[in-house]
């Protein structure tokens, strides 16, 4: 039987398999069943940088902006220093989970700053997290910062908070980078471990009965994994960080897809959120019964096995495969 254990960002693992950052990892009496079902790694939900701002800002608001209104005030009304306005909710939420299951567990944190997140970053670290992940979701507004100030601020956010804490740094993108071999081997200078592609963005829609933002989740689908498989494809053996992928995997096959093309580990989210610890199990089985099928003995045979640097036809992975793609469509006979 093919052996599924894997490293990741120096981590051993059992399986490849990782529930991603989710409302998963909110219920910790859950988490072992997903540990069972094949789960070699548990990332928690994301601590954003919004959220610690708001908390911070709205008691200054309803407590502090109030104490000098009355000449007795200071008598009555708490300092806001009293109260919990960081992330020790999450601090304790991490021990709950480091003592639930026996796999790495992963601090994430969401933000685009420098600053405090090197604090809670170390705080993660110390509570027990075996890796700290940043997702860099950053949405660009401004007409004042240009793509090179983005990155620059980004590459710091990391640079800093690699060199606070003694655990792996992991750094989760977006698909929207002009030049990421360029961007992810910036990271990797700045004292990243690995990086996980590709965050999914929040796009909201329009409600034309409303006129106005329509906000919901929709889950992701195997046909958003091909854009993971050609940016793993084309760092695997280029880039000394471990890659993890994460979005479009729904079933097994979509695993191996994954892990051919260089990936380390496979971040799942949106089958769990509809199928739960058994969409797991299934995941794990498929994929192992499709390795031991195959021929492989173990992932490290499979890793990468048709990345960039591997593949008879490495034009496959690029611009030239384009037009071979343009050419070889044919439209659908009328009437039909």
């Amino acid at each position: 039987m093919v052996d599924l254990t894997t490293r990741w960002l120096g981590l051993e693992l059992a399986s490849p398999l990782v529930v991603g950052a989710s409302p998963i990892a909110n219920d910790v009496a859950a988490l072992p069943a997903y540990v069972d079902a094949g789960a070699g790694a548990v990332v928690l939900r994301s601590v954003f940088e919004e959220q610690l701002v708001a908390e911070q800002l709205a008691a200054h608001r309803f407590l502090d902006a109030h104490v000098d209104t009355d000449a007795e005030a200071r008598s009555f009304l708490p300092d806001s220093s009293v109260y919990s306005l960081g992330p020790e909710t999450a601090l304790r939420h991490l021990e709950r989970v480091r003592a639930a299951v026996d796999v790495p567990v992963i601090g994430s944190l969401n933000g685009v700053t420098p600053g405090g997140w090197t604090d809670v970053a170390t705080r993660m670290a110390d509570a027990g997290a075996d890796a700290i992940e940043l997702n860099l979701y950053d949405v660009v507004t401004g007409f004042d910062e240009d793509s090179s100030d983005v990155e620059a601020r980004q590459a710091q956010v990391v640079a800093d908070v690699a060199a606070a804490v003694a655990v792996p740094v992991s750094v989760k993108l977006s698909p929207f980078y002009a030049a990421l071999p360029a961007f992810v081997r910036r990271l990797e200078a700045a004292g990243a471990r690995g990086v996980v592609l590709f965050n999914r963005y929040y796009q909201p829609d329009i409600d034309l009965e409303t006129l106005d933002v329509d906000r919901h989740l929709v889950l992701s689908t195997s046909a958003e994994l091909p854009l993971r498989l050609h940016a793993l494809a084309l760092l695997h053996g280029r880039v000394g960080l471990s890659l993890a992928s994460t979005g479009g995997v729904h079933s097994g096959r979509d695993a191996a897809k994954a892990l051919l093309c260089g990936a380390d580990a496979v971040q799942v989210v949106s089958a769990l959120l509809e199928g739960g610890a058994p969409a797991l199990r299934r995941i794990h089985d498929e994929l192992r019964t499709w390795l031991d099928d195959t021929g492989y003995r173990d992932l490290d045979e499979a890793c990468g096995a048709t990345a960039l640097d591997n593949v008879e036809d490495p034009h496959a992975w690029e611009r030239l495969n384009y037009t071979k793609l343009l050419q070889g469509w044919q439209p659908r006979p009328p009437g039909r």
